[in-house]
């Protein structure tokens, strides 16, 4: 079989350049349906962009690379797009927009606006070779085996994230293969694990929080979980984070608890520190605590300068976790295609014009918030409209 252009892997960077590839498109997937991160994310309502995209909010060992894509295929774009389709979404918070129905209209909209392409589902690809002016792919499509030649192919098979989705690392094997380098992955947006037990008895408890690390913050949810921290500040941080690190906690971010005890003092003075702090932060969190930094006595028996020691140790509580929970739970992966080696206009490879790598797969990973996916409609646009042409 021969076509202008083969996609490897059907989910939102794939199916956005089949929409935008032209003719000739075949684009293929092991799975069973199209665009399956799509339906699960979002609780099921696809968080499909973030209306204050930039090139900041991605991590990249070329931070310039995501730029040309996002600006030549914004957010706006794509909300445009969805509006089109009638489309009701909302904004949750911090710009984020979720579907007001389901994540199964964006995956309905994607596949309208690629009906002029094949597409081929549980289908397992074998060895990729180039001979000279085509690539020749060989697949098995429901047990029966097929040569594919194709002019153009793009990759976009995603990283290595829930592998029980069925992720792979296959793009990272096809770059290798035609001589691209490829930046080590590993599991971001993920929660942070401790070999012990230390946070078991907190396991549910949620609170706002700033969490730093390799010095960069976020100022959103902490949770904490029967093996270590999650929640969105933690997930934020986790793609800065490196093992053998410490995080930096600030459990009062929102708060001036300096001022709010001392103003106290007076009128509360009998009551436990602890009592008066659980005002301000969970009590069961503050009882935690108070085994392991100086939260004894009572609030009239504190000085100023001892309770801006507790303010203080309260902003600033380092801790180091053991590891994360891996590609299991993550919800993106890190690095990938090394940008040195592709276009930032086409996404093509500068030494093979006919090879693509789009969305994850790439060393270009966004906040958690719509960020990957608007990279993914991005990316998979730029391919597209270069390969059109």
């Amino acid at each position: 079989m021969q076509v202008k252009t083969l996609i490897i892997g059907a989910g939102a960077a794939g199916m956005m350049c089949a929409a935008h590839a032209g003719s000739g498109v075949l684009i293929i997937d092991h799975a069973k349906a199209a665009g399956d991160k799509i339906r699960i994310s979002g609780g099921g309502r696809c968080n499909f962009t973030n209306m204050g995209t930039t090139a900041a909010n991605f991590l990249s060992a070329n931070p310039h690379f995501a730029k040309s894509a996002l600006k030549r295929y914004t957010q706006w774009d794509f909300i445009n797009l969805v509006s089109s389709h009638g489309i009701a979404y909302h904004e949750k918070s911090l710009g984020q927009l979720f579907c007001d129905n389901s994540a199964k209209d964006i995956i309905a909209m994607l596949h309208t606006e690629m009906s002029g392409a094949q597409l081929w589902l549980q289908t397992e690809v074998g060895d990729i070779s180039h001979n000279g002016t085509h690539f020749i792919v060989q697949v098995i499509k429901d047990g029966t085996p097929h040569t594919i030649t194709a002019t153009n192919l793009v990759m976009s098979s995603g990283g290595k994230s829930i592998p029980k989705m069925g992720a792979t690392g296959l793009s990272y094997q096809v770059a290798t293969q035609f001589g691209l380098d490829v930046i080590t992955p590993r599991p971001g947006l993920v929660p942070l694990t401790f070999t012990d037990d230390r946070f078991k008895p907190l396991a549910g408890t949620a609170l706002p929080a700033r969490i730093t690390a390799s010095c960069t913050s976020f100022d959103e949810a902490l949770l904490f979980t029967h093996r270590g921290l999650s929640g969105p500040a933690i997930l934020q941080a986790s793609s800065y984070w490196h093992e053998g690190e410490a995080i930096r906690t600030n459990l009062i971010p929102q708060i001036d608890l300096y001022t709010a005890l001392r103003d106290v003092r007076i009128p509360m003075g009998r009551k436990a520190l602890t009592t008066v702090i659980s005002q301000h932060l969970p009590a069961r969190l503050v009882s935690y605590l108070a085994d392991i930094m100086d939260l004894s006595g009572n609030l009239g028996d504190r000085s100023d300068a001892s309770l801006q020691s507790v303010t203080d140790t309260l902003s600033n509580w380092d801790i180091t976790p053991s590891g994360s929970e891996g590609y299991r739970t993550a919800e993106v992966t890190l690095g990938g295609v090394n940008t040195d080696n592709l276009s930032s206009k086409t996404m093509a490879t500068k030494t093979m014009p006919n090879l693509y790598f789009i969305g994850e797969c790439v060393d270009v990973t966004g906040w958690l918030g719509g960020y990957n996916f608007q990279w993914a409609w991005s990316s998979g646009w730029a391919a597209g409209q270069a390969i059109q042409l």
